[in-house]
Parts: C-alpha cells; structure tokens; sequence
C-alpha cells in the first residue's frame, strides 16, 4: 500500500492531506500550531481522530509521544548509542520496538521490526515536487502508525538540524 505525503512548507501549524495511490484522500494531519509543544493529529476522511502525537515536555532528548483513543501507543527519540545520526528508536507500549534509519531529510529511510522492513520512506519514485512516498511493505501492518512515525522522525530531524 503506497501513500503520497505533500512535505510541509511552513512547519507546524498546517494541515495537509495524505493521499493513497490512486490520488484519494486518505488522512488529514492537522497541525496545532497555538500549543505550547509540538502536537497534531493524524484523522481519517471524516474528521474522526486517528492517532495524537505531541512532543514530551520533560525529557532529556527530544522525544514524541504518539496515542490512540487517549492511551500510550508508542515513544519516538533518535537513538542514544548509533553511528548513524540518522537512527531512531520507535518503542510500543507492549514493548516492541521499530527501527527506523536512513537519510532522514532527505526522504529515504526505511521502518522495521527486527531486521523486516515495514515501511520504506522515499522521493525517487516520485516526481512531484516537495512530496514523499510511504510504501507500507507488510500487508498487516497498522498503516496509521507507520505513517505518524515517518512524520515523527521527520520533525525530529528537523527540529535537531534547526538547533
């Protein structure tokens, strides 16, 4: 399942559609800009709440908190001990965790689940402008989360290459 993903021009604050393959709208992210820490919503075609995400104000590194119906889902924060800067660590509440490395601002990462590629994140196969592709590999997988994750570690890099 391929999803095509319009990069965010100016940062937080704006909502932008998440399309299918065929062109059909599929999520909204919609951006809260007037919060005090970085939250938005990922929500299906009519309005109802996927997934919440928001930035986890006490933590030593940045990090992403993303929730379904109100509970803990999973936390997003770059990996502690990597040679790659571009690595982070996906931890579900039941104790599974994704990784997900790659070059991160460019577009080209890829999400797994011990050494099974999930998800791959890319822009070759595309040619529109200022858009990315996430091509959900697994058939089960839960393509909400995998699609909040990419935009969580997308922030990330982001917010750290800003400071």
């Amino acid at each position: 399942m391929r999803f095509l993903v319009r990069d965010r021009i100016l940062g937080f604050g704006e909502d932008y559609w998440i399309e299918d393959q065929h062109g059909n709208k599929v999520f909204l992210v919609d951006g809260k800009a007037m919060r005090i820490r970085d939250t938005f919503e990922l929500k299906d075609t009519h309005g109802r709440v996927l997934i919440d995400i928001h930035k986890k104000m006490l933590a030593l590194r940045d990090t992403m908190v993303i929730e379904r119906d109100g509970e803990p889902l999973a936390t997003i924060r770059r990996k502690r001990f990597s040679l790659l800067r571009n690595h982070y660590r996906v931890s579900l509440v039941d104790g599974t965790e994704l990784d997900v490395s790659g070059k991160i601002l460019d577009r080209e990462f890829g999400v797994d689940y011990d050494g099974e590629l999930l998800a791959q994140i890319s822009r070759r196969w595309l040619h529109i402008r200022e858009t990315y592709g996430v091509d959900i590999v697994r058939e089960d997988a839960d393509a909400a989360l995998l699609i909040a994750v990419a935009v969580c570690v997308i922030h990330l890099a982001e917010k750290e290459r800003e400071d």
